[in-house]
């Protein structure tokens, strides 16, 4: 059956590959968004311009439309949940929030992380604002029925996206023989998955009228080590032998507590996740690329272009220091 759906975003990691599965099942797709992003949508996709910031414009733009399922991919604060509570409520039949498996308590008291898992993190605002978006998404659920479906991430992935403390700047380290940072002793196992795998289970859980009312973690069971992630990238960009150096997470945060929130609140922790929940709705979905596939794809779309091959200059003398003082402390 076709369905009316709207992506508000469309064009992120996630987004995009969730558009490119909803079109190719068949399904009638209206994206809204600023019209910046750096993925091309599908030629069958109609695409409308707004600042989703902007609650009157997107009301513009979409009229009086409604649609079969709404996905939101951009709302990161309660706000931004209100505004979309006041413009779909009636118009929708599946509201489905994009929030954060980072929202699962940490650290994780027990693995595998599942549904009934509190949401609780202390070190990451970013992940409290989600948890405050389910809040105010359940409780208009619970009050007046609004029909919403919410899906919890973990670390996705695509050949645009590398998960590294330094993305593209850590290759071009490892390709110069200069030590590359990495947190803890790289042995915590981290879940990873790449989009094309989770837009299986979130496009699935689209139109299902067993989703509404229910959240569900949508991780993969893909979670090799951090080492292991570092050692497939390095594989992936010909560096038999990269200089790792094995950094307490707390101490990456002191030299730069810009990164203390997704390390302390997240990458820190081995994250294991149940997907029992979703893969009973969604029987297709599993794990079918795995990262050592996925660090060949990121190296060879990077390779492709001189012009992707930009790195971070301060970022990369952060690490200088990081290294020396780790050496000296060594």
């Amino acid at each position: 059956m076709t369905r009316r759906i709207l992506f508000l975003g469309g064009t992120g990691t996630i987004s995009a590959a969730c558009v490119r599965r909803a079109v190719a099942r068949g399904d009638e797709v209206t994206v809204v968004n600023r019209g910046t992003g750096r993925r091309v949508l599908p030629p069958e996709v109609r695409s409308l311009t707004a600042d989703l910031r902007d609650p009157d414009a997107v009301r513009a733009a979409l009229g009086s439309e409604g649609f079969d399922v709404v996905l939101q991919f951009l709302a990161f604060t309660p706000e931004h949940v209100r505004s979309d509570l006041e413009l779909f409520d009636g118009r929708v039949g599946q509201y489905v929030f994009v929030s954060s498996a980072s929202a699962y308590q940490k650290p994780p008291l027990r693995l595998p992380v599942t549904e009934s898992t509190p949401l609780r993190n202390p070190f990451w605002q970013y992940s409290r604002d989600k948890i405050a978006c389910e809040d105010l998404l359940v409780e208009a659920y619970r009050d007046r029925g609004f029909p919403v479906t919410v899906v919890r991430p973990s670390h996705t992935y695509d050949e645009q996206l590398l998960p590294t403390l330094g993305g593209w700047t850590d290759i071009a380290r490892m390709r110069a023989g200069r030590p590359v940072i990495v947190h803890g002793d790289g042995t915590s196992l981290w879940t990873i998955t790449h989009s094309d795998d989770v837009a299986v289970a979130i496009v699935g859980l689209a139109g299902h009228p067993d989703a509404v009312g229910e959240a569900f973690t949508v991780t993969g069971d893909h979670a090799p080590s951090w080492n292991r992630i570092y050692g497939w990238l390095a594989d992936a960009a010909g560096v038999p032998s990269p200089d790792l150096v094995h950094v307490a997470s707390e101490t990456i945060a002191a030299f730069a507590p810009e990164l203390g929130p997704t390390l302390l609140g997240d990458k820190a922790h081995s994250m294991i996740f149940d997907n029992t929940k979703v893969s009973t709705l969604v029987p297709e979905f599993t794990t079918t690329i795995t990262f050592d596939e996925g660090a060949r794809q990121i190296v060879a779309f990077y390779d492709a272009d001189p012009a992707r091959l930009r790195t971070d200059a301060d970022r990369d003398a952060l690490f200088d220091r990081i290294a020396a003082h780790a050496r000296s402390a060594g």
